[in-house]
């Protein structure tokens, strides 16, 4: 008889606090049980039971973990993985998955030596948004797809001095904080570019990272791929803008599950990933007798759970993962 299993993960953080230990207490196939707190330890005041480790080489000392979550600095994900499938532990990895191809494919190597899984947590796959704008372009209701928009807008002017985001190094940069889930959709709705371009930009005053950048991906068929990512957006535009053949469609960004979880509105809430009213995309349609039709199209219901489900179904009934391998090396060789 399988057991759940059990996880331990790297930082209790906001990545920890709020993107994987309620999903790991809410899915009955894994069991929460450690976590690495090298200076606060606050996971026991959420979990009672929770073992507190005060770093990675002892939390990897523990034989009964089963899978470890790797979701500290970007610049540590190679090396804190690399240790865990060592210790021979399925690893689950923050974006980005590594902040070269080449670390990536050597995670790969090195878990299959071991007989690990190393996968991807592409979370944002499970969003909303996203989810909705997957809806509309398999429905053939745009057509041929002639170009695609994706867009990360935030306004922070100033530097946070305390963030390690915000220190020049491997692995930091808009490009992999917030690329890494815009490169990884449009991968998973299109597939891997022939070819690509980038224009990365420091816009605030002093900043030590790429805080702007712009990509230009071209596709099969004359499909256009188009993202921007910047720091200083006081105005956010649609997150998402698909022109096809036959109309178009435009969604805002709904970051609904970040937002209900920072509102303590946990997984098993009944209102969970709903996103809220008026936030529905908007579908353009041309009729052949050249009728112009709109329609407001609602997102259904997404759950980072499913993430967490695909895990499961991964290490237990040996499925496929979704995030595949070439699909993470591709990436990176567009990021790095």
């Amino acid at each position: 008889m399988k057991t759940t299993i059990k996880t331990g993960i790297l930082s209790y953080g906001m990545s920890g606090k709020l993107f994987h230990a309620p999903f790991l207490n809410e899915h009955p196939e894994f069991e929460f049980i450690a976590v690495v707190e090298r200076s606060k330890k606050k996971a026991h005041l959420d979990y009672s039971e929770i073992k507190s480790y005060d770093s990675v080489d002892e939390i990897l000392l523990n034989d009964s973990i089963e899978l470890i979550i790797v979701n500290t600095p970007n610049n540590t994900h190679f090396e804190y993985a690399l240790k865990a499938i060592k210790a021979n532990k399925h690893v689950l990895i923050d974006k980005p998955f590594a902040t070269t191809s080449s670390q990536a494919k050597q995670l790969f190597k090195e878990a299959k030596k071991n007989n690990v899984l190393a996968l991807p947590f592409q979370n944002r796959r499970y969003d909303s948004d996203f989810l909705s704008v997957k809806e509309v372009i398999e429905s053939g209701k745009l057509g041929n797809l002639i170009e695609a928009h994706f867009r990360y807008d935030r306004y922070r002017n100033t530097i946070n001095e305390n963030s390690w985001k915000e220190v020049a190094g491997s692995g930091n940069g808009v490009q992999f904080n917030l690329g890494a889930h815009t490169i990884d959709g449009i991968i998973a709705l299109f597939g891997l570019p022939l070819k690509w371009s980038k224009y990365p930009a420091y816009v605030r005053p002093n900043t030590q990272v790429v805080d702007y950048i712009h990509i230009h991906l071209l596709y099969p068929n004359n499909l256009q791929v188009f993202v921007t990512i910047s720091s200083l957006v006081a105005d956010p535009q649609p997150a998402f803008v698909i022109q096809g053949t036959l109309g178009s469609y435009k969604k805002h960004r709904t970051d609904v599950q970040e937002d209900q979880l920072n509102e303590g509105i946990l997984p098993d809430n009944q209102m969970f990933g709903i996103e809220l009213p008026e936030s529905e995309g908007l579908l353009t349609t041309i009729s052949s007798n050249g009728l112009k039709k709109q329609e407001k199209i609602a997102a259904k219901k997404a759950n980072y759970i499913n993430v967490f489900e695909d895990v499961y179904q991964s290490i237990r009934m040996d499925k496929d993962y979704p995030v595949t391998e070439e699909q993470i090396i591709a990436q990176l060789e567009i990021l790095e």
